[in-house]
């Protein structure tokens, strides 16, 4: 199996620089190759640029600007046309499928953060001070930098990459690995139910609460931003060093939720992994969910509009979007694949609507947001337990049907 590790890097100050260029050289790679296929593809002939084309053009490219291109790995450039390549063969699934298409569009050097090198020792090279008592990487062109290694990596690492997040340089590996032992059988089952009042409900009646880091955050968020909205909007190499904290201030807020929100689902995912052989959960379409209300013409009134409810969807959308379930169902999936657990997504229709005692299904069971009470039998419990319940019965029956 392939597993990823996240190291904090310790650039000096020669070395952030050197980090910076890199990112920036990459970035005019990435614009040059796709300003050369929307080029190719205005021309009369209509001509289609591939990556092995654009790829065959590299040893001109480094040639040509040996100060800049010419200074980093070969290969890790071939990943940033890979990666331009990737962002086309999107855009055309998208396009046959008939999906909105999103042409790929011109990076800025402030939003292009990543630079990929394929394979452990070609440009780049873990842990390459071995009998230094310090982790190091090289990359090529930047050098040996200091890694803030806070756990062992397992396995044999295959790729290297490294992230810009703010000020902050981090270091990203994959590593592959033997499948690991399953954890011990505990015999429990368990169905959960998402939410916005609690995070998760589960089939055993108890709550996670939900820890809105973003609602928690939102006054210094907008004071933040409020700050920021001051400036005119400028190109960063025209920004006043004001304008660079705000930024930064900004940027600062939203990395810290970011985390927090990542913390809290690794937690809560590895504490289910670790309580339950098998976890059934609602397959929920977040986006779907998450989407503003589509405007209602007046007819009686051109150019006007009805009310939509859009004030109210959008603070429920900000509430799922603060809970973070879909980063949350990913972890969850990934803890269970290497603990040996198993979890199934079921259709949530009527999961809260439906009786768990005897199947009963109607709008009326469900009086308020938290409130279950069955009109036909009388059953009484909270809502979100009744949904848990309802989830693990759906998983259990679509498991017991496609056996492994």
């Amino acid at each position: 199996m392939i597993r990823a590790y996240k190291f904090l890097l310790r650039p000096t100050v020669r070395q952030t620089q050197a980090l910076g260029e890199m990112l920036r050289d990459h970035c005019s790679l990435y614009n040059g190759a796709l300003q050369e296929r929307r080029d190719a593809y205005r021309h009369s002939s209509k001509a289609s640029i591939r990556y092995g084309m654009q790829s065959g053009q590299l040893k001109e490219i480094r040639a040509f600007d040996p100060e800049r291109q010419g200074r980093w790995s070969f290969s890790s450039q071939q990943a940033t046309l890979r990666r331009l390549d990737k962002a086309f063969t999107a855009f055309f699934r998208r396009v046959t499928s008939g999906d909105a298409p999103g042409y790929p569009r011109f990076r800025g050097v402030n939003r292009f953060d990543t630079v990929d090198f394929p394979k452990d020792g070609d440009g780049c090279r873990w842990d390459s001070t071995p009998h230094d008592p310090t982790t190091r990487v090289r990359f090529q062109g930047v050098g040996h930098v200091k890694v803030n290694q806070h756990r062992a990596v397992a396995g044999r690492v295959k790729t290297v990459s490294v992230k810009r997040e703010g000020r902050k340089w981090f270091v990203v590996l994959t590593a592959e690995q033997d499948q690991p032992e399953p954890l011990p059988a505990t015999g429990s089952v368990a169905g959960i139910d998402l939410g916005i009042a609690s995070f998760l409900a589960d089939s055993h009646g108890e709550f996670v609460p939900n820890p809105r880091h973003g609602r928690t955050a939102a006054a210094k968020l907008e004071a933040a931003q409020q700050a920021l909205s001051r400036f005119p909007r400028r190109k960063a190499k025209d920004r006043t060093a004001n304008h660079h904290r705000a930024v930064e201030r900004v940027a600062q807020l939203h990395g810290k939720i970011r985390r927090q929100r990542l913390d809290h689902a690794h937690k809560t995912a590895l504490g289910l992994v670790r309580q339950h052989d098998f976890i059934a959960h609602e397959d929920l379409k977040i986006r779907n969910m998450s989407k503003a209300p589509a405007p209602k013409p007046d007819p009686g009134r051109p150019g006007t509009f009805l009310p939509n409810g859009a004030a109210a969807k959008a603070g429920l959308n900000k509430s799922i979007n603060d809970a973070g379930w879909g980063v949350f169902l990913t972890i969850l999936h990934a803890k269970a694949e290497s603990a040996g657990r198993e979890v199934i997504a079921v259709d949530p229709r009527n999961t809260s609507r439906t009786c768990p005692e005897w199947g009963h299904t109607a709008k009326e069971n469900r009086p308020t947001q938290g409130k279950f009470h069955c009109v036909s039998c009388g059953h009484t419990a909270h809502a979100d337990t009744v949904g848990a319940l309802n989830v693990l019965r759906a998983g259990l029956v679509r498991r017991d049907a496609n056996p492994a």
